[in-house]
């Protein structure tokens, strides 16, 4: 099978000829029908200081069609459409720790114990290939998605399900209420699209979209007449007027992505109502200085949300085959895999509610 390898931190990505997965106990083999190349993707697998676990097949999530079950998996069979979630986690609910597959990047506290080490060695090689073998605990089916299968478009379109179900753990964390008021800080990114195409579909009164793309804004205000925007300044106070003037939301969603600024994030908590909550998940690179008294004074919950558990998925599935996320709305740029350089490439060009879709 070709796929997207990386030998070492020095050695640059390349698609390469390797031997098909081999099933194993508790496994599945999926054929890969599409992969969303996430636009920091050159900065990943270009960087030497990012550990990543070389050498490995590079990616994680995804969609595919199983085509080899191992005898103890009785969840999905041959032919199923499913979600490649790629959360690998070590079954202890005591003591949690988990493993992002193809990525190797670790949860909880970030140690590499010998449990992570385990999981990491063991299951290696990430989505970005013709087909993978996984744990079937870490798919989810998709009921009925045997239907995208004979046509390229949706099934590369299919590609979005995984940010999709990143942003709507988020907001399954905050416990948006119907009605609710919710804000979305950096809603130009791919995540932040993802995000209000979420909350809409969860029944927020009303989005507030923030970012400084004011076209993409604009795109996000024209799918709904219940999105307002906000374009943002580099002021902390201002933006927080800004916000502030529309609503002041019960929910706000953090999907900034890699800032090493917090301002933004400040701005969102400061037009937050009383009894709010904000949800942190974007990978700001620094320090946000929450002021102590105003969370204790305002009853404010602030919390953490990374990937996504199983169920998120199976919602998002659900609104996306009702019809309450379109994926009309997301524009798709296919590559095959005989290029890994230019895809990242025209992945990195891409934000909002359009990104690059791999289909091996």
């Amino acid at each position: 099978m070709k796929a997207w390898y990386k030998e070492t931190l020095d050695s640059p990505l390349a698609c390469v000829e390797l031997p098909d997965p081999t099933l194993r106990p508790g496994s599945i083999v999926v054929d890969v029908l599409a992969v969303h190349v996430p636009a920091y993707l050159a900065a990943m697998v270009d960087s030497t200081e990012i550990p990543l676990p070389v050498p490995l097949v590079i990616g994680a999530g995804g969609v595919g069609k199983v085509s080899e079950v191992a005898g103890d998996v009785h969840s999905v069979k041959c032919g199923d459409l499913v979600s490649l979630d790629c959360l690998l986690e070590n079954g202890n609910a005591d003591s949690p720790e988990d493993v992002l597959m193809g990525l190797g990047e670790i949860g909880g506290k970030g140690a590499e114990t010998e449990t992570v080490k385990a999981i990491r060695d063991g299951w290696r090689d990430g989505t970005m290939a013709q087909r993978v073998v996984i744990p079937a605990t870490a798919v989810t089916r998709l009921p009925k998605g045997e239907r995208y299968a004979d046509s390229s478009e949706p099934v590369a379109k299919l590609g979005f399900l995984t940010w999709l179900a990143i942003a709507a753990e988020g907001v399954v964390q905050s416990d948006q209420r119907p009605g609710d008021v919710v804000a979305v800080l950096g809603a130009t990114g791919q995540m932040g699209g993802a995000a209000v195409l979420v909350a809409l579909a969860r029944g927020a009164s009303r989005v507030i979209a923030a970012g400084r793309n004011e076209p993409a804004l604009q795109r996000l205000a024209d799918l709904d007449e219940r999105v307002s925007i906000v374009v943002l300044s580099g002021n902390v106070e201002e933006n927080t007027k800004r916000i502030s003037s529309i609503a002041s939301p019960h929910v706000v969603i953090d999907a900034v992505g890699g800032s090493d600024n917090p301002d933004v994030i400040l701005a969102g908590f400061g037009a937050m109502r009383d009894s709010g909550t904000m949800v942190l998940m974007s990978g700001t690179r620094c320090d946000v200085p929450l002021p102590y008294g105003e969370v204790l004074r305002r009853r404010l919950t602030i919390k953490g949300s990374r990937m996504y558990k199983s169920q998120t998925m199976a919602e998002v599935w659900r609104m996306v085959s009702s019809g309450l996320i379109n994926l009309a709305n997301v524009d798709v740029h296919v590559v095959g895999i005989d290029d890994p350089r230019a895809a990242i490439a025209a992945a990195a060009q891409l934000t909002g509610l359009s990104f690059v879709s791999l289909t091996p």
